[in-house]
C-alpha cells in the first residue's frame, strides 16, 4: 500500500479537497465557491446567524471567515444588521441573491450526498461514520507531546 495512503490525516485531506474542487469547479457556474456555499448553508435563510456564531459552526476561525463575509457582501449574497434584541450582535442575513445561490448550495451537496449513498453500501457508510466519530474523538484528546518527542529524540543524536 501506498505510504501516503496509510495516513489517516493525509487521505482525510485529499479526500476533502477533491470533494473542495468538485463543489468550486460545480458553483463556479453559479459565482459560489465552496467556502461560499458553506457558509451560506450555515445561515439562518429567514432570522439570519450572529456572525459569532457562523465560524464555530464551520470549524473555522473567525478572522478566516471575516474574509469571506466581506467578499460575500461585496458580491451582494449577505448583508449584516444589529441584532434586534442585542445591538452588539451583529446578524448575517441572506439577500435575494444569497437565498438564490444559498438553494443552489443546497440542492448540490444534497445531490452529492445521494450519489455517494447510492454508490456505497449502508453498511460501509456507517462504518465510515463511525471511524470519522472516533478520529474526531482522538482529535478532540490528542496533545501531542512535542517537547518529549524533541527531548528523545536529542538524547538518541547523542547515543549515535
Amino acid at each position: 500500500m501506498d505510504k501516503k495512503k496509510e495516513s489517516v490525516d493525509f487521505s482525510v485531506k485529499a479526500a476533502w479537497l477533491s470533494i473542495a474542487k468538485m463543489y468550486n469547479v460545480l458553483g463556479a457556474e453559479h459565482g459560489i465557491t465552496h467556502s461560499n456555499g458553506f457558509v451560506l448553508l450555515n445561515i439562518d435563510k429567514e432570522k439570519g446567524t450572529p456572525a459569532t456564531k457562523i465560524a464555530p459552526l464551520m470549524g473555522m476561525e473567525a478572522r478566516s471567515l471575516s474574509r469571506i463575509l466581506k467578499n460575500m457582501e461585496e458580491e451582494g449574497m449577505i448583508y449584516r444588521k444589529p441584532d434586534d434584541k442585542d445591538k452588539r450582535k451583529v446578524m448575517i442575513c441572506l439577500t435575494d441573491q444569497g437565498r438564490l445561490k444559498r438553494e443552489v448550495s443546497r440542492k448540490v451537496v444534497k445531490e452529492f450526498n445521494r450519489k455517494v449513498c447510492e454508490t456505497i453500501a449502508p453498511d460501509k457508510l456507517r462504518a465510515f461514520f463511525e471511524v470519522i466519530d472516533a478520529i474526531n474523538e482522538v482529535v478532540e484528546s490528542y496533545r501531542f507531546p512535542l517537547t518529549q518527542l524533541l527531548a528523545q529524540e536529542a538524547g538518541e543524536l547523542e547515543l549515535a
